[in-house]
């Protein structure tokens, strides 16, 4: 499935890692009864491939082959890979920081681009990821850019690390998420930055439900 539904409504949330935007399009997508898309899930997912099969992550035809033959799936509340529930295993740091790698590689986005299409899907889509308004679903009607400092951004991560038993250092995680940023704004392919038509969405004193609220609102104005 492809650009041709455009009666088939999309929400696309974009933004940098841990802006909140993947929790938020999946309530959005809860309230409307729409399906839901990680993209980011998608590449972490490539990257722990390649990871699991010794291919090195700069290795853009081997990445770009296992994007196109991935054996993902997405149920019961778990991401699979093959027979393997790796739902945990695409938030480990390592992967996160793959996943920014194999992104970066035109080859792989290319290879996921329909891929990520074929969720358009009645009644609605919500999407979130780093290039949802500016090149998989560009003709959303409602798309929205979700931001914080980076210090807010890797706060969140310190405590998502922490309540699951991890150790972590915050100011490597300040680190990781400028480096992240960096490389996702600056890469020659689809680089992260807000579609022309999108709403700037500073998450940074802002707590899920108001984001979640704040899309709706926007939702109701643009695209119904």
């Amino acid at each position: 499935m492809t650009l041709s539904t455009p009666s088939i409504p999309v929400i696309t949330l974009d933004g940098p890692s841990a802006s909140g935007k993947g929790t938020v399009a999946e309530r959005v997508a809860a309230a409307l009864g729409f399906h839901f898309l990680d993209s980011g899930a998608l590449y972490r997912l490539t990257a722990l491939s390649a990871m699991k099969q010794g291919v090195a992550l700069d290795d853009e035809a081997r990445v770009a082959q296992l994007a196109a033959e991935l054996p993902a799936t997405f149920h019961d509340s778990a991401v699979w890979l093959a027979d393997e529930d790796v739902t945990d295993a695409i938030r480990a740091e390592a992967v996160g920081e793959g996943a920014s790698k194999v992104a970066a590689l035109p080859a792989v986005r290319a290879a996921l681009l329909d891929r990520q299409r074929a969720y358009r899907q009645a009644p609605g889509l919500v999407a979130d990821g780093r290039d949802m308004g500016t090149v998989v679903f560009a003709d959303a009607t409602t798309k929205v850019f979700l931001t914080a400092s980076a210090e807010a951004r890797a706060g969140r991560r310190y405590k998502q690390l922490i309540g699951k038993g991890n150790s972590a250092s915050l100011p490597a995680l300040v680190a990781d998420m400028q480096a992240r940023d960096a490389r996702d704004t600056a890469r020659a392919v689809a680089p992260l930055k807000p579609a022309p038509d999108a709403l700037l969405l500073d998450t940074t004193h802002m707590d899920i439900e108001s984001a979640v609220q704040a899309v709706l609102a926007q939702y109701a104005l643009l695209g119904t």
